[in-house]
Formats: C-alpha cells, sequence, structure tokens
C-alpha cells in the first residue's frame, strides 16, 4: 500500500480512497477493483483477448466467443490510443494499472489459480480495451442487430410497404433486389451464442434531472438507473468514493477502467443512459477472387487479411482469417464470389477519448464543464447534468459517423460507391444538448431526442412511454423531493398498456378474465393479474399481426422470446399495433384484429405478474454449474414493471441464455447536501465468501436507498 492513502469501507461496505493527489488517488482505485472486482476484470480481458478456449474452456461454444472478440479486434492497435492522451492522463492511466498489478501481486482470485492460469501484468492497453467493450456491448450491437434483421426481412420477400410502414423515413437509397443478393454469414433467426460469460449486455436507462425551481431544496436534484443486465454476480457497477482534502468524486465505477461514470463531485453530478444513436454501418461489397469492387476508378482491390490463432486448452490451435477493407469486416469468404456484408463501428479504434472525458470529470465544475468533458467519450452515451450553481443540462456523447444526403446509416448501401461513404463524424455541437430548458427538467429514456441537435444521430430509437411518463410525473408536482425521486424509480405504471387497453377494453368479454383486464390499474406489480393478462394479450396481438405469411409465427416466437429485438425496438412494432389502418393487418379491422387476439389470450388461466418474472442471479464465471448450497448464485428474484415503464423488468432470452433489463443501479442526489442515495443489485465485492459479495439485493428489492457520503468522520471498517 502506497504511504499516505487511506482504504477503508463504510458501513455498506463502499470503498473511499483518501489520497493526496489524483495520481495515488488513481492507484488506490485500480488497487480496490482488483481487490474487491479482480475476478471480474480479468474475464472480461480474457474475453476481450478472445482467450476463452486457450484459458477457461476450449469448447466449440467457447470458440465461437473468441472468433467473436477476435473480429471486433478491441485488443488491437490500443498504443496509438496511449499516445493521444497527454502527459498526465497517461500518468494517471499508469498509476491505476500499477494499483492492480499491486493488488494482483498479493492475491489472484482463487476461481482463476483452479484453472491453471497466471495472470499477465495488467497494462493501460487493457483499459482502452475495457472502455472499447463498455462502449459497444450491447449498446451499438443491438442497432447492428436490427440492420440485420431487416435485410433477413427484405430477402424473406416482405413487401416493400410493408417494410416502409415498419420503417417510417429511414429507407432511403432502398435497393431490394441488391439486398436480396447479400449472402449472410450470420443471422439473427437463428443466432450463433456470441457469448455467455462474463461480458455484461447493456440496455436501455433512465435519467432525469430537475432545477431548483421544482424541488423543494431549492436545488436541483439528479437520478438515474441504468437498466442492464442484472441476472449476474457480480454486478456491473462497482460504487466507490475517491477523496483529496475536501474534494471528491462518487458514484458507480466500470472496473478495469480508471474514473467515475455517473455519480457526483461537490460541484457537478452526472447520469448516463445509452442514445441508440446509430454508430455501426454495414456495406454491401461486390466480392471475388479475395478482392473487393471500387467503381470510381474500376479497380478490383485485394482485402487486408488479418490472420488470428486461437490457442485452445488440449486442442490443436485454430487459425481464423478476417477480411477487412475501408468499410470495416467482411462477414463471408471473399474467395467465393458474392456480395457480401462489411461492418464497421466507429468506434472500433477508440478510447483515449473515453479516457481523457472520464479523467477530466475530476475538475469539472459546471454543467457547461461536464458537457464539454464528457462530450470526448466516444461511446454513444446521454448525459444529464446538475451543478451547484443552479444550472442543469443534457449532452448526448459518441463517435457518431457523418453520412451522406438521405442515407440515414440503417440501410446497407453499395460499397463500391465512394459517395456512400463515411463523410467524417459529428461534433459535439452537433449533437443533441440543452442547457437549462424552459421546463425546469429533462428526461432521457432512449427515446428519440434529434430534436434537441443539428443533425438526426437516432434513427431506431427506443419508445417514448418511460420518457413520457417521468415527464408527466414531473410536470405534474413541484417542491421534488428525493423521496418523490426514489418513489418514481420504482414506478411500474405503463403508458403503453394504456394506450392499448383503449382500443382493447370495449372489445373484452364478460368472462372472468375479461373482467380482470377491464379492472387492471395498468400497473406490474407483483401480484398484478391484469399486468400478466395483458401480457399475453400483447404476445397473441404480434403473433396475429406480424406472424403471418410474411414473417411467420415461428420467427416472431423466436425474436419474442430468444432475442432483444421487440424488446429494443418495440416502438416500430407498436406504432402499426396501434394504427387505425396498416397493411399489416392484411384487410381486417383493427378491432377484428384486437378481437382475435384477445380470444386466444383470455383462454389462459389468470396468474400473477411474478408467477412469471422470476430470475436467479448466476455467478458471471461459473454460470449456474454449482450447487446451490453454495450460494455462488442467488434467487429467484421477482422483476417488477415492464418493457415501457419506468422500472423496467424484461425477461427473456437472447443469444441462447437466458437475460434480464432491470436498474442495476439507482442514484440520486440533492445539491442541497453532499450525499448520494443509491442501491445496487450485488454487492461491492465479487468474492463469494466476502460479506460484501451481494450485501445490497435486499435493499435493491425493498427500495431502501443507503446514503453514501464523502464524510471521513462516519464508520470506518478495514479495508
Amino acid at each position: 500500500m502506497k504511504e499516505n492513502l487511506k482504504i477503508w469501507r463504510d458501513k455498506n461496505g463502499i470503498p473511499h480512497i483518501e489520497a493526496l493527489n489524483e495520481s495515488d488517488m488513481y492507484w488506490g482505485q485500480g488497487y480496490v477493483h482488483a481487490t474487491d472486482r479482480g475476478m471480474q476484470i480479468l474475464l472480461m480481458r480474457i474475453l476481450g483477448q478472445g482467450r476463452v478456449s486457450e484459458l477457461l474452456d476450449s469448447s466449440e461454444e467457447s470458440l465461437k466467443i473468441d472468433t467473436f472478440f477476435r473480429k471486433m479486434n478491441w485488443s488491437g492497435k490500443t498504443q496509438g490510443q496511449i499516445e493521444k492522451l497527454s502527459a498526465q492522463e497517461k500518468s494517471y492511466l499508469d498509476s491505476y494499472t500499477e494499483g492492480i498489478n499491486a493488488a494482483f501481486s498479493k492475491k489472484v482470485p482463487w476461481e482463476f489459480k483452479l484453472m491453471g492460469y497466471k495472470p499477465e501484468k495488467w497494462t493501460s492497453q487493457d483499459c482502452i480495451m475495457i472502455s472499447r467493450m463498455i462502449g459497444y456491448l450491447t449498446l451499438a450491437q443491438s442497432q447492428a442487430e436490427m440492420e440485420k434483421l431487416f435485410i433477413e426481412m427484405v430477402q424473406a420477400n416482405i413487401p416493400k410497404e410493408k417494410l416502409e410502414e415498419l420503417f417510417p423515413g429511414i429507407l432511403g437509397g432502398l435497393d431490394i433486389e441488391l439486398i436480396k443478393k447479400v449472402k449472410l454469414s450470420e443471422r439473427i433467426v437463428p443466432p450463433d451464442r456470441l457469448w455467455g460469460i462474463g461480458a455484461p449486455r447493456m440496455m436501455a436507462s433512465n435519467n432525469w434531472v430537475v432545477s431548483g425551481v421544482k424541488t423543494a431544496s431549492g436545488k436541483p436534484i439528479l437520478a438515474n438507473d441504468p437498466h442492464l443486465e442484472v441476472n449476474r454476480l457480480p454486478n456491473v457497477w462497482s460504487e466507490m468514493v475517491l477523496k483529496i482534502d475536501e474534494r471528491y468524486m462518487m458514484g458507480g465505477t466500470m472496473p478495469g477502467c480508471p474514473g467515475v461514470l455517473v455519480g457526483r463531485t461537490p460541484d457537478l453530478a452526472w447520469g448516463a443512459t445509452y442514445s441508440f444513436a446509430d454508430a455501426s454501418d454495414s456495406w454491401i461489397e461486390k466480392c471475388k477472387d479475395g478482392k473487393y469492387y471500387r467503381e470510381e476508378k474500376k479497380q478490383w482491390i485485394p482485402f487486408l487479411q488479418r490472420k488470428e490463432i486461437v490457442k485452445r486448452k488440449k486442442k490443436d490451435a485454430v487459425e481464423i482469417v478476417f477480411f477487412e477493407n475501408n468499410h470495416g469486416t467482411l462477414e463471408g469468404d471473399p474467395f467465393q464470389e458474392g456480395c457480401y456484408l462489411a461492418t464497421e463501428w466507429a468506434a472500433n479504434e477508440s478510447g483515449a477519448g473515453s479516457v481523457s472525458g472520464i479523467f477530466g470529470m475530476w475538475n469539472a465544475k459546471s454543467v457547461e464543464d461536464g458537457m464539454n468533458t464528457l462530450g470526448k467519450l466516444e461511446a454513444s452515451m446521454n448525459f444529464v447534468f446538475a451543478d451547484s450553481n443552479g444550472d442543469i443540462g443534457y449532452q448526448m456523447t459518441g463517435k457518431i459517423p457523418k453520412r451522406s444526403k438521405g442515407n440515414s446509416g440503417f440501410i446497407p448501401l453499395p460499397g463500391w460507391k465512394k459517395k456512400n461513404d463515411w463523410l467524417g463524424f459529428l461534433s459535439l455541437k452537433e449533437l443533441p444538448r440543452i442547457k437549462n430548458p424552459k421546463e425546469g427538467f429533462f428526461v432521457t429514456a432512449n427515446e428519440d431526442l434529434n430534436k434537441y441537435g443539428k443533425s438526426d444521430p437516432i434513427n431506431m430509437p427506443m419508445g417514448n412511454y418511460r420518457a413520457d411518463r417521468i415527464s408527466n410525473l414531473l410536470e405534474m408536482e413541484s417542491d421534488l423531493t428525493i423521496v418523490d425521486m426514489k418513489e418514481m424509480h420504482y414506478d411500474v405504471y405503463s403508458l403503453q398498456a394504456e394506450y392499448f387497453m383503449k382500443i382493447l377494453k370495449p372489445l373484452l368479454p364478460e368472462t372472468e378474465q375479461g373482467q380482470i383486464l377491464k379492472d387492471w390499474d395498468l400497473k406490474y406489480s407483483a401480484d398484478s393479474k391484469g399486468a400478466y393478462l395483458f401480457e399475453q394479450f400483447y404476445t397473441e396481438l404480434y403473433k396475429e399481426v406480424f406472424g403471418t405469411a410474411d414473417i411467420g409465427e415461428q420467427v416472431v416466437d423466436f425474436l419474442k422470446t430468444e432475442s432483444g429485438i421487440f424488446v429494443d425496438f418495440y416502438k416500430n412494432f407498436d406504432r402499426i399495433l396501434l394504427s387505425e389502418k396498416s397493411a399489416w393487418f392484411n384487410g381486417k379491422t383493427r378491432e377484428q384484429v384486437y378481437k382475435s387476439a384477445a380470444e386466444r389470450a383470455l383462454l389462459k388461466e389468470p396468474k400473477e405478474w411474478q408467477d412469471v418474472q422470476k430470475f436467479t442471479m448466476t455467478n458471471i464465471l461459473f454460470g449456474g454449474k454449482l450447487p446451490a448450497f453454495l450460494k455462488f448464485d442467488r434467487g429467484p428474484i421477482v422483476a417488477i414493471g415492464s418493457r415501457a415503464t419506468i422500472h423496467q423488468g424484461q425477461i427473456y432470452r437472447s443469444a441462447g441464455r437466458d437475460t434480464t433489463f432491470l436498474p442495476s443501479l439507482r442514484i440520486v442526489t440533492d445539491f442541497a447536501s453532499d450525499d448520494m442515495y443509491t442501491n445496487l443489485i450485488g454487492g461491492p465485492s465479487d468474492r463469494r465468501f466476502s460479506k460484501w459479495y451481494n450485501s445490497d439485493l435486499d435493499n435493491w428489492v425493498a427500495g431502501i436507498y443507503k446514503k453514501i457520503s464523502p464524510d471521513s468522520e462516519q464508520e470506518k471498517i478495514g479495508f
């Protein structure tokens, strides 16, 4: 341990780091991350490097995982990002890695010793790789999946009229005959399992900020609850308090990366959601003889071949060749003549901006500072801010491509035409942003926020139900308090259900099930039978409308139960389901469609919502394979809420495994004090036999918030 560095826990197990300077502070953060979350960060590195087959398990499934991560190549070209950092930022990053290595020199997680893995030293390049993984899994990836599904729909001969209704305003440049020629090596239906361990699936979230004009304290209040995959232990987030003299920074950190991603200082608070900006594009490439065509010079150009050797435990190594050009990595073999997709994520070779932005938040004093500082992040996020001066604001971040007029980024266009190339990247001030909105508050919940910018980076947002519900509650109230924010975090009223029930209610039969739905309060509470029956109706409605000969009921079932397509992009489908008329109704009236779906749904025996909303939190390394009495896994836990409630509560399968989207961490802070109130599904440590392994779960379930304070006079527990 460094001299003059104090590390201790408060009564809730939250680590506090007190240092004399920033370099030592980040050393301490690295030390704590390696001590509390050593298994987590080493597993993330193994995944990111594509070494699961080499170090953990040599199954065919692991080879697929490694192939995915080798294809993304996040561990490559990291040194160039290090060189972009200032000398001071490099020194902070070095200090953070030294802290990690100091902890590992004392103790390596016993799980890896059992597997015979002796970790290499942690490096600054590893931090860059982790920052890329955080930015993509599965934020940008979800957009790419939807674009792939569109291609499959075109190839399944879905009529153009129906495609335009499902994806309005973003099909510029659509060439149906060309898309039909594309050979897909990876399909959404059914998908290969990309990864099954360690890497978190990140999705959705709420954040909102309220000006002092609407609060009881007269000071701004900020609330955030990132909706991530929570059926895993440890939690994605690691809470921490960093302090030098009287200055502090506290909140949610991401193990493997320095700094605080969501939290506050004495001057500034910030919270994050995913923006759903389109930062990933595909192009159609004409290929033959290992080459791709370019129209401008009538040339056939050889692909760059990147060869990767995947070592495998007790098996022969496998060589994988990836073919790359200016449009990213090809999905297919260019030596087999045909049309294939090449796909690129704009932030694929990033990291310096994100690291610089996170470091800069220590000295950021105002909303304007926060917008400009976190605006450097290459990952596509929505940040809301509040400061001690009383200002509030919002800034989208991300490395977002500029595209030619009429090109939304959703449709794969001919790669051989130069006009379809990216035209650079949007600047910070072209992205959606606002300071001190006239309403006195600002909300983001993954909805369409393009109107706040000079560009349209979002082409496939989630629905506005959650955002509208939050806004409605904030509009109705004044003298808002922290208690109000906590209650909103647990709100399970569904605006989505309200809109559908207006149409459905007059059509309901005079039966027990029909009466339950008529009397339903539109809340997805644990004991609600109305919520259960409505979801049965909603599922049958999907089958009735989209499970036609066009898509097929089996495909609709798969997309709903085994993918995130309907979870993420329900807005597009709901737009059709709520329409008075639609080509997707296939000549029926909306009432006929609803009535038919209701007749099938209401044959089901009523259940309480909690009967179908249970999940188990499994250890990220052992994945539910150990006996229950060892308590590496915890559950069952009931997930209240739905896709469209403030308290999001979604359980489904994706890429062959169970997954969830629920609030992973809840934060509320009022600038009337230096305190922050949080609860987290999990605990500070990934050590099963630590008292802090799952210490906050009961609070998370019950709606109890712990107080985190920078006050050094509080009870201290040894680290």
